[in-house]
């Protein structure tokens, strides 16, 4: 029974280490091995730093590189170029503030805009509605006796239309006179005069016409010498023409 005993564990012992030897791994490889792809840290997804920690870098601008330069900051400023307006040139203007020789004095502020457009070789050196600014010159009522009313209006600046920039100009003076009177003062007189005679015939022959003329005569002087003549003005809207004598450069932008 002893024998039979030790031959069972025996035999156990024997199929325990059978068991155990030819047990084999999966694939029949002892030890598995890792891919290299796994085994490899992605270079394109993380770069350590200093202190070995991942810092992702994928996606990022080079800070060395300069930031892009918008095309708006890149476009030049609006060029511009001077342009000389020659001695003699016309400028069409209408007057923006009227005048007479009644109402106005010497130095009292005008004010015109230019009608049309002036162009030097091509390019538009004034637009229409540039401003341009004087004084009366001279303001004469018409005289009792003698002297004719007169307006006179000179303009000495320019400021062209959209900008501030404001250029000294010499032009020639520009004035209306009253017309004569003097037509109208011999009517004045020689019809009193005709009358009085007349009046002096009836009364007493040819002494009383020659004495009625002379009376009549004083009236019809005495008439005139009470009368100014007629005055003159230059209305607001009024159409003018001024002529430079002197060039102005005027600084065109564009």
């Amino acid at each position: 029974m002893r024998l039979v005993t030790i031959g069972i564990v025996a035999v156990c012992l024997a199929a325990g280490g059978c068991s155990g030897s030819s047990q084999a791994p999966p694939n029949g490889n002892a030890l598995a091995t890792p891919s290299t792809a796994a085994s490899t840290p992605d270079k394109a997804a993380s770069t350590p730093d200093k202190d070995g920690a991942p810092v992702a870098t994928a996606g990022h601008a080079d800070p060395a590189r300069p930031a892009p330069v918008s095309a708006a900051a890149d476009s030049p400023a609006p060029a511009s170029r001077d342009v000389t307006i020659p001695v003699g040139t016309t400028l069409p203007v209408v007057l923006d503030t009227g005048v007479g020789s009644e109402t106005s004095h010497a130095e009292e502020p005008v004010t015109a805009h230019l009608t049309r457009a002036i162009t030097v070789n091509g390019m538009t050196a004034l637009a229409e509605g540039s401003r341009v600014s004087g004084v009366v010159t001279s303001a004469t009522r018409s005289g009792k006796v003698k002297g004719r009313a007169h307006i006179a209006v000179r303009f000495d600046s320019l400021t062209p239309r959209g900008d501030d920039q404001r250029y000294n100009i010499r032009t020639t003076s520009v004035g209306r006179t009253a017309p004569s009177t003097k037509q109208n003062d011999a009517l004045k007189i020689g019809a009193p005069a005709a009358g009085g005679a007349v009046i002096g015939a009836l009364v007493g022959g040819k002494k009383g016409a020659a004495i009625g003329t002379a009376v009549g005569g004083g009236a019809g002087a005495g008439v005139v010498l009470s009368t100014r003549g007629k005055e003159v003005t230059l209305p607001k809207g009024a159409a003018l023409t001024l002529r430079l004598t002197e060039p102005v450069t005027i600084r065109v932008k564009g």
